[in-house]
């Protein structure tokens, strides 16, 4: 039995350029396993190949070499499209772009009324979906008076309802304040948790990248690292040079290991801080 959701094999994608008809090399020869009902992270600065590669896992984008299989199903295979975006559903950074109806839970029905879902099991997917990410009181509104945080639960909602597998977000709360990043947040790792579906999360936010099961950090279309967070945050130096951050409290464990004191650098959350400190009392 497999047991990969995603499975990327030499995967290159070039982006055509008129001038240099050899096109720009957005990902360059990637090997990646994703397992299912994992939640991973990507990382990297812009321009690093993430987006790109998460457009390869819906077969938004197909290789230009190399292969990608969702769940066994090869994306390059056009009559198994409509199957892979089944599977794996996506959740962009502007979740304006992904309402299309005036009211919530019309919204939220969009996707399984057009996967042909009867009437009934609609109605249940969709309050299923609203409990999930906290908006059932809110099934009656209109999306664009809701906040930013609450549109992109809705969004999630409107994916959850056609059961996919896999969702892969995009950068999801790139666009929202602190409240409903945290709210966000809490959502993904609950859907994650109650349904088992695998994540692929893209963010810019250290804090929530050391949420993930695993992290993958891409450069210049190529993965340069992978492990646990702890792993990955340790290398504060390596990270820096490539233009990323580490979790603030990471860093701070960090510049006080290099003032001297005898502190772990693997601290991950304000609270394993105050306990290593505690400790050197």
């Amino acid at each position: 039995m497999n047991n990969n959701m995603v499975e990327c094999k030499n995967l290159i994608y070039k982006y055509a350029d008129e001038e240099n008809k050899t096109g720009k090399v957005a990902v360059n020869d990637i090997d990646l396993e994703v397992k299912k009902g994992e939640f991973l992270v990507v990382l990297g600065r812009n321009g690093s190949g993430k987006s790109t590669l998460a457009k390869h896992i819906n077969a938004l984008l197909l290789p230009s070499g190399g292969k990608v299989f969702v769940d066994g199903l090869d994306t390059s295979n056009l009559s198994e499209i409509w199957n892979i975006r089944n599977k794996a559903g996506m959740v962009f950074q502007n979740p304006d772009n992904q309402i299309v109806a005036t009211i919530v839970e019309e919204d939220v029905a969009f996707g399984p009324e057009n996967l042909g879902v009867e009437p009934i099991e609609i109605r249940k997917r969709v309050d299923d979906a609203l409990k999930t990410v906290d908006m059932l009181e809110y099934r009656r509104h209109a999306p664009h008076l809701l906040s930013g945080g609450q549109k992109q639960r809705i969004a999630i909602a409107g994916i959850l309802a056609m059961r996919p597998e896999c969702i892969v977000f995009d950068e999801p709360t790139a666009m929202l304040d602190p409240i409903g990043r945290k709210d966000v947040m809490k959502t993904i790792k609950q859907v994650s948790k109650e349904y088992g579906i695998t994540i692929i999360l893209i963010t810019h936010f250290m804090e929530e990248a050391a949420q993930a099961e695993r992290i993958i950090v891409m450069d210049e279309g190529n993965i340069i690292m992978q492990g646990i967070p702890r792993e990955i945050f340790s290398h504060v130096p390596e990270m820096k040079k490539i233009g990323l951050d580490v979790p603030q409290v990471t860093e701070l464990a960090y510049e006080l290991k290099k003032d001297g004191i005898n502190i772990d650098t693997d601290i991950l959350t304000i609270n394993e801080m105050v306990n290593a400190l505690c400790q050197l009392g």
